[in-house]
């Protein structure tokens, strides 16, 4: 970090919305060009900055701004200048003379603490002093805060996050209580909280600190897919970083349990721990699933036995046993759970199911949990699909501010028939969202893959659904004729099946690279994806056609390495393409990206194809490449796969990570022509044959696998996979055994 103090000359960019500038600076007779988040800065200002140095391959060398102080001038000149400046409101060139000729060097003391005697100046009246005050204070109140604030990591667009939500009462808020900006200011978590909380003085048992360290545990736990925790792994945890007694905690528990916070639940003789959203999202699920299972509907004129020979003699295709019962059963079921490996049919039977049902006359919608599946789903039917989003027309609410779903309980989807594709990625909280919409009478038909892994969000919703045997459910096993060609398809069977893969048999689509060493493994990645794969088949684009995926983030074959690498070798630094440094990461034009965490409020144009021109929401896992990188206005434009254009300002670039390298978790729903992944050894719970098998079906044409035959067999071998706490099958289960539907 360098310290300079300097002048500000020159305001080249200001974003008034998030304070962020690039300006120039005089210090010392050296011109210097500054780059940070500075709320309120103007030309004349002297600040004393704290940065590190960074080299713009356009501009050159810059300092990015980490923290900033105003200096304010000593000198009846400076100060006159500074007033000059327009920095507060209500004071002009003019007036900022008459002030300084009024009062001197006292002028600041006066602003601060004696406003009113500027009544003394011939021109200012009540209605200007207001004006002055206004924007005095205000500017006044937020270089405060942030003087408060920054001194523990708190950012300056936080600071201004702080602001904005409490005013001038902010440093009063954050002194009471440093626990609430968990809960109002994104961004801010327990450990920042506690580290403000315990510099201020606050009590280690405090029951502020103990309640907010009690929802952070449950929130982790659940980050890793749990819907709720239980109660004694819940001590284990909070125990070790409250550094306080089990019976303190216990005692928080159940005052946040009496204060509506959490919800404490006995299930299976285990007292568990939720936290309200994943709470209500499963009881909303198990109500209206089981309403929807057990509610009367209209008999259907369908002679089925006759519409799938149809539909037999006219692709040519014999349908198993198991294939059709599936087709039976959406007709005759109120909800239908239809699960099976690649190969097995279900894009045939979803394709079938939805011209029988049209032929009916019956309206039927398709959509899928991503934008990259429900393409998928409308190439291989030949009819519109949407994400699950779209379908339930995600949108603003009065207030401008929260994201709701217009499609609800109040206003249910306008259709006959839903189906669901790529069920296994839904986790509770879109499930509850889409059941909602779902109108009684309307028929639901939730296809996917139950061996894939479970969705990247809390839940094991489709696991849950058909364990507990709430529905009909009808397992695929059978190989489509086609599909046993390829070795993707048997080799993923076989996988899940717990034996080893066929390997390397020519003319074929399934390899294996044998090599041990790391770092060769990962030159063998580059030079796959760089020459010998588009060599191979030349229709193949190394940039869109290959995607490199890795069980791991971390390590010389995690996918931060690896993004580093490929991004040098794939798209290197050049004077024509623009970057920007944002955190350890550098984003480029051209550029493979993916969007790491739903953002309901992104607003996106659709530069071409069908659909609509314009919406808003953009979410985890879609993928698309960095078209074009606007330094004045401090933003990137991505065009995403589905051609939608989002542009990204500088507080969502965390929301944005390279994607030439991709974790398996974050494949689930993608289709690639080609898939090329390393295997080695690593953490158990990342090394089981459940990951192994979702990254060889994500590929279309080939896979290629290059690493440790040990490392091969032990995937393979190891079936165990991360336990999620989820009681969704429990609640279901438990209405059944109480015969409340018969």
């Amino acid at each position: 970090m360098e310290e300079i103090q300097g002048t500000v000359e020159e305001i080249v960019f200001q974003n008034e919305e998030n304070g962020y500038v690039v300006a120039k600076i005089k210090s010392n007779k050296n011109i210097i060009t500054i780059v940070g988040t500075i709320p309120y800065i103007i030309d004349g200002q002297n600040l004393k900055l704290l940065g590190e140095w960074v080299t713009h391959p356009q501009f050159g060398k810059q300092l990015k701004v980490k923290n900033a102080e105003e200096i304010l001038p000593d000198t009846l000149a400076g100060i006159e200048k500074y007033l000059s400046s327009g920095i507060i409101l209500g004071i002009g060139p003019v007036t900022a003379k008459k002030i300084v000729e009024k009062f001197g060097e006292e002028t600041f003391d006066i602003l601060d603490n004696n406003i009113e005697r500027l009544k003394e100046i011939e021109g200012i009246g009540d209605k200007k002093i207001g004006i002055i005050y206004e924007s005095y204070a205000k500017q006044r109140e937020v270089k405060g805060i942030m003087v408060f604030l920054q001194t523990y990591g708190v950012t300056p667009n936080q600071c201004l996050k702080i602001y904005k939500r409490f005013g001038s009462e902010s440093i009063n808020v954050v002194k009471e209580n440093p626990y609430v900006l968990t809960e109002e200011i994104s961004g801010i978590g327990f450990k920042t909280a506690d580290k403000i909380a315990r510099s201020l003085g606050v009590e280690i048992d405090s029951p502020y600190r103990i309640q907010s360290g009690i929802k952070y545990v449950i929130n982790e736990f659940c980050a890793m897919g749990n819907t709720y925790m239980p109660k004694e792994k819940l001590f284990q945890d909070a125990s070790k970083i409250l550094s306080v007694t089990k019976e303190i905690i216990d005692k928080n528990l159940y005052e946040s349990a009496l204060d509506g916070k959490i919800k404490i639940e006995n299930i299976e003789e285990k007292d568990c721990v939720f936290t309200l959203p994943y709470y209500y999202c499963e009881l909303g699920i198990t109500k209206k699933l089981l309403t929807l299972a057990f509610s009367n509907y209209d008999a259907l004129n369908i002679d089925i036995e006759k519409e799938i020979e149809e539909f037999e003699r006219e692709f040519n295709i014999k349908f198993a046993d198991c294939q059709k019962e599936a087709i039976k059963g959406a007709v005759d079921n109120g909800v239908e759970v239809i699960t099976g490996g690649p190969g097995t049919g279900k894009t045939t039977i979803i394709k079938c199911i939805t011209e029988i049902f049209e032929k009916a006359g019956m309206n039927v919608v398709m959509a899928a949990p991503t934008g990259r599946a429900a393409k998928r789903m409308t190439e291989s039917t030949g009819r519109e699909a949407k994400t699950i989003h779209r379908l339930l027309e995600l949108g603003f609410a009065a207030d401008d501010e929260a994201m709701v779903f217009s499609k609800d309980e109040d206003s249910p989807l306008d259709c006959d028939v839903i189906i669901i594709d790529e069920a296994s990625m839904i986790d509770v909280v879109l499930m509850n969202s889409l059941l909602n919409a779902v109108g009684i009478g309307t028929r639901l038909i939730i296809v996917g893959d139950v061996d894939q892994l479970p969705s990247v969000g809390p839940g094991n919703v489709l696991k849950d659904i058909i364990e507990s045997k709430c529905t009909k459910v009808v397992r695929l096993k059978e190989i489509f004729r086609q599909a046993e060609q390829s070795l993707i398809v048997v080799n993923a069977h076989k996988i899940n099946r717990g034996a080893m893969p066929i390997l390397n048999e020519k003319d074929k689509d399934f390899y294996f690279i044998r090599e041990e060493n790391q770092n060769i493994i990962l030159n063998t990645l580059i030079e796959l994806i760089n020459t010998r794969l588009p060599k191979f088949n030349n229709s193949w684009n190394k940039m869109q056609h290959i995607q490199i995926v890795s069980p791991m983030k971390k390590g010389p074959l995690g996918i931060n390495n690896l993004n580093v690498k490929l991004q040098e070798i794939l798209n290197p630094q050049s004077k024509d393409k623009k970057q920007r440094e944002y955190r350890n990461t550098v984003f480029r034009v051209g550029d493979k990206v993916m969007q790491t965490k739903n953002n309901y409020s992104l607003k996106w144009t659709r530069i071409c194809g069908k659909g609509e021109a314009e919406g808003i929401g953009v979410f985890n896992g879609d993928m698309g490449f960095i078209e074009s990188i606007e330094e004045e206005d401090n933003t990137i434009d991505v065009i995403f796969d589905d051609e939608r254009r989002v542009t990204y300002e500088g507080m969502n670039l965390d929301e944005l990570d390279l994607a030439y390298a991709i974790t398996i978790h974050k494949s689930q729903g993608s289709e690639f022509p080609v898939i090329v992944m390393p295997v080695f050894m690593g953490p158990p719970l990342l090394m089981n044959r459940n990951l192994l098998y979702t990254a060889i079906t994500r590929a279309k044409d080939m896979v290629v696998i290059t690493g440790s035959v040990k490392a091969l067999k032990y995937m393979i071998e190891n079936d165990r996979s991360f336990e999620r706490y989820s009681s969704l099958k429990w609640r279901i289960s438990d209405i059944l055994s109480k015969d409340i539907f018969n």
